[in-house]
């Protein structure tokens, strides 16, 4: 994700003739709405595939910012931690949640309005209610079997 000022160097309303392949690495990044969902732990169904969100958040997800506490470095807390991009986002579709503007644009679909590169501002996600900001449980917090006890609706 990046910040606001940031944004100010990308070409407006890119996504809406981008193709996620030939956006830059900025573009992709300001994509990012800063929901916090992606890194929340979720639950698979082994038979039906079908997944689940929780509020069990990874360890270094900080749900005051939304945002992951070691974002550069975080393979070497969190080896598993999926890196999302163009050539891979099929694979990872799934657990994307409904709101997720990489979701969207693969889908052919507008962002909301809250999403930051329509409103300009990075708290309109959180405003709209639509974050994980202050709704979650640290993972170390809750053992793995009682995960389901922490399920939530998609979209919150």
């Amino acid at each position: 994700m990046i910040n606001e000022i940031e944004r100010r160097d990308i070409e407006p309303q890119f996504w809406k003739h981008k193709k996620l392949q030939h956006m830059t690495p900025k573009e992709w990044e300001s994509l990012c709405d800063g929901c916090g969902k992606c890194c929340m732990n979720k639950l698979e169904d082994s038979e039906s595939g079908e997944v689940e969100f929780t509020t069990v958040a990874c360890r270094l997800f900080d749900d005051t910012t939304c945002l992951c506490a070691c974002y550069p470095i975080r393979h070497q807390f969190v080896p598993n931690c999926v890196v999302l991009r163009p050539s891979n986002i099929a694979a990872h579709l799934y657990w994307l949640p409904q709101t997720c503007a990489y979701r969207l644009i693969y889908e052919n679909k507008p962002l909301y309005s809250w999403h930051p590169l329509n409103s300009g501002s990075q708290e309109t996600v959180h405003a709209a209610g639509v974050s994980m900001q202050d709704k979650t449980i640290p993972e170390f917090a809750v053992t793995v079997e009682h995960w389901e006890d922490y399920i939530i609706e998609e979209p919150i």
